[in-house]
């Protein structure tokens, strides 16, 4: 008897394949690191206690991650809908300008709730009508989201520079910000919530905004997997054609998705220019809208497996900073390297290992099956 042909489990392909993956990564990045001389054990052990052996390193690892959660949403919720949103980078940074726009005016005269949950509207506001203008072109125009999202980050680039020297800068200086925004309008960190109960910690800036990923991570599990509006757009993303003959419009569900693809991303301006810089500044996202593309990825576009993978990720970057210190002879060029190949193994090479895997899972569930009792004609049974 032939072994069974169905697809991996949700908890392999979620689970265990990325696991598989970021093996394979560190394998590769270790051997780079043998043939420079430095230890690979050591430095596997330097990133993770940079990453995670002090409450300040598990702050700036969740602060980092926090950046990915957004955007790695963003990337899935397009995802299940047959898009590749590329532009989470230009979205976010169009949602950090919306987020200073509001603080700015408002900062004066409105009280820290308030001022939260408007900076929380103009967020997705600002990233949702950024990321309109490449729905509608692919929706109505049949202009292709990939190339539309590019050209959308450079256009986001450009207007940001625009607006920080010739509106925001404050008149004199050199540096290219704006004013410092009152306290109203900063989303509290970990080390302001402490102080109130009398525990004294660094100041990182890790904020409340982690707590409004993991409810936006929620939010878009509900949606996706509990709503009408997501399994329409599921089933857009699986088929256009057997979708449209349900009655459900391809081009309504293009811009939706988009629409809350787009105010994902934005969110990245709460956590950076409320919660961290507490001014509008350029470059804030710093590549945080691509990493989101392998996060999302990584996280089989699943908001649980985004978790995971941003946390990796904000590790990644943590532990990747203190690697640097702890062994000179690995360079921070060294460290791209290595978040690299991680970004490498579990986006472009993401199905490599899954054939094997799959051969593995059917001989296992093949040795599971109980055999069939051949019961001979007449003896009864």
């Amino acid at each position: 008897m032939s072994a069974p042909t169905g697809p991996l489990p949700r908890w392999i392909d979620i689970g265990v394949l990325p696991i598989v993956n970021l093996i394979m990564a560190l394998i590769v990045a270790g051997l780079i690191v043998l043939a420079i001389g430095a230890s690979p054990i050591e430095a596997i052990q330097s990133m993770a206690e940079g990453a995670f052996g002090s409450l300040d390193g598990i702050s700036y690892t969740l602060y980092y991650a926090t950046d990915f959660i957004f955007t790695g949403l963003a990337v899935a919720v397009a995802f299940h809908a047959g898009l590749f949103n590329i532009g989470g980078e230009g979205q976010a940074y169009i949602g950090g300008l919306g987020v200073g726009v509001v603080a700015l005016t408002f900062d004066h005269s409105l009280a820290f709730l308030p001022m939260m949950l408007l900076g929380i509207v103009a967020a997705a506001a600002f990233g949702a009508g950024w990321a309109f203008i490449p729905a509608y072109l692919q929706a109505k125009r049949g202009s292709h989201v990939v190339i539309t999202t590019i050209m959308f980050n450079f256009l986001a680039t450009a207007l940001m520079n625009y607006v920080m020297v010739y509106v925001f800068r404050v008149p004199g200086s050199m540096e290219v910000v704006s004013r410092d925004f009152e306290s109203s309008a900063g989303i509290p960190q970990l080390s302001e919530i402490m102080a109130k109960f009398g525990i004294v910690i660094s100041n990182t800036p890790l904020n409340l905004a982690f707590v409004w990923a993991i409810i936006c991570c929620v939010a878009v599990w509900v949606y996706l997997w509990r709503s009408r509006g997501g399994y329409e757009l599921r089933t857009t993303g699986l088929s256009p054609k057997a979708a449209e003959y349900a009655g459900i419009r391809p081009d309504r569900i293009t811009i939706t998705a988009m629409l809350i693809s787009g105010a994902l991303a934005g969110f990245v301006g709460l956590n950076e220019v409320m919660g961290y810089h507490r001014f509008l500044l350029l470059d804030f996202v710093a590549g945080a809208g691509f990493t989101g593309i392998a996060v999302a990825l990584m996280g089989r576009n699943h908001p649980f497996g985004i978790v995971l993978a941003s946390i990796l990720f904000g590790a990644l970057y943590q532990g990747g900073s203190e690697l640097a210190f702890d062994i000179p002879t690995i360079t921070r060029d060294m460290i791209v390297v290595i978040q690299g190949l991680v970004i490498l193994f579990s986006g472009a090479l993401a199905y490599m290992n899954r054939p094997l895997l799959e051969r593995g899972w059917r001989l296992y569930a093949a040795r599971r099956k109980p055999a069939a009792t051949f019961v001979a004609p007449g003896t009864g049974g």
